[in-house]
C-alpha cells in the first residue's frame, strides 16, 4: 500500500503549553498511514523559515518521504490553539502561509510520481481543488477531507470536489443521524464514490449511495487532546479498505466498509492519547 498526502502542512502552536507541533490534514494522514503499515509520502510546499524546516524534519522522522516537496520563500502556516478539558479550541491562524498562498501544481513529472500511489489524500485546507481533475482515470484513488465548515457544504463547492473523489470525509459532530445520512447521500449523488461521516462520540457512518453502514465510537477517558482524531479515523478507515482490495474500478463491499469503520474508530481512539497530531513537539523560546 502506498499513500500520499498532498497539500497542507502547518505548525500547531499550543499557547497553553508553550509548545509547537507539526501537523496539517494531508501530513497527518500520511503519517498515520505510515504508522499503520503503509508506505507513505507527503507532497506539498514548505516555507523557507525555521518552522518550515521543523515541519519537514518531523515528517521525515516518521518515515514519510518528502523528497518531492518544494521549498518556497515565505512564512510557514501557523495555527494557534489551546486545549480545554481534552478538546482543542482554535484561536486563529495566519492563513496557511506560503503553503496555501502558492500551492503546488501537478505538472507531468509530478503526475507521474503521484500515479505511483494507491491513494492520494487532500483537503479543503490545501487549495488543491484545481489539481483534482488531473488525477482522473486509472490512477490512484482520491480521498478528500471536506471538514465541517458550512462553506464546504455549498453545492457549488461539492460539485467541484465530489466527481473527482473516491472517498470524501465530512465531520458531522454537530448533526443528528438523519442529517448526516442526508449529507452523505448528497455527496454521493454529486459524484463521490464513498462518503464517510464522523460524529465524535456518536460514532460514524459511511454510504456508497446504496448501502449505509454505521459503527460506534471507541469512548476515551482522560483524553490528552483531540488534535488529529478525524485524520486518524480517515487513515485507519482508508488503510483497512486498501488491505481489503479497494482500488480504482473496484468498489469496497459493505462488509469491508464496516470493518474499515471499526478500524477508523480504533485509530481515532488511540489518537486521543497523543500530544499534538503526532508528537515531535518543541518548546518555544
Amino acid at each position: 500500500m502506498r499513500v500520499l498526502g498532498f497539500g497542507d502542512n502547518i505548525v500547531d502552536r499550543f499557547v497553553d503549553r508553550g509548545i509547537d507541533y507539526p501537523g496539517g490534514n494531508s501530513v497527518n494522514v500520511a503519517v498515520y498511514a505510515r504508522r499503520l503499515g503503509a508506505e507513505s509520502a507527503y507532497l506539498g510546499v514548505f516555507g523557507d523559515d525555521g518552522p518550515g524546516a521543523f515541519l519537514r524534519d518531523a515528517i521525515a522522522a516518521e518515515g514519510v518521504a518528502v523528497d518531492r516537496c518544494v521549498v518556497r520563500a515565505g512564512e510557514s502556516g501557523v495555527s494557534r490553539l489551546r486545549v480545554d478539558d481534552g478538546e482543542r479550541v482554535f484561536l486563529g491562524w495566519n492563513g496557511g502561509g506560503v503553503t496555501v498562498r502558492e500551492p503546488l501544481e501537478l505538472d507531468e513529472d509530478l503526475l507521474g510520481y503521484v500515479r505511483g500511489f494507491d491513494l492520494v489524500h487532500s483537503s479543503v485546507y490545501s487549495r488543491s481543488e484545481p489539481e483534482l481533475p488531473k488525477l482522473a482515470g486509472p490512477g490512484p484513488l482520491v480521498s478528500f477531507d471536506l471538514s465541517s465548515e458550512e462553506e464546504y457544504r455549498d453545492p457549488a463547492y461539492l460539485d467541484r470536489i465530489c466527481p473527482h473523489a473516491d472517498l470524501v470525509l465530512l465531520s458531522c459532530s454537530h448533526l443528528d443521524e438523519d442529517a448526516t445520512v442526508a449529507l452523505l447521500a448528497d455527496a454521493v449523488r454529486r459524484g463521490a464514490g464513498l462518503a464517510l461521516g464522523t460524529r465524535g462520540v456518536a460514532g460514524a457512518l459511511a454510504s456508497d449511495g446504496n448501502v449505509t453502514v454505521s459503527a460506534p465510537a471507541w469512548l476515551a477517558e482522560d483524553i490528552v487532546d483531540t488534535m488529529g482524531c478525524g485524520d486518524a479515523f480517515l487513515a485507519g478507515f482508508a488503510v483497512s479498505l486498501l488491505r481489503d482490495g479497494w482500488a480504482t474500478g473496484r468498489p469496497a463491499p459493505p462488509a469491508a466498509v464496516e470493518r474499515a469503520l471499526h478500524q477508523g474508530a480504533e485509530a481515532a481512539h488511540a489518537q486521543c492519547y497523543v500530544e499534538g497530531a503526532f508528537g515531535h513537539g518543541r518548546t518555544r523560546a
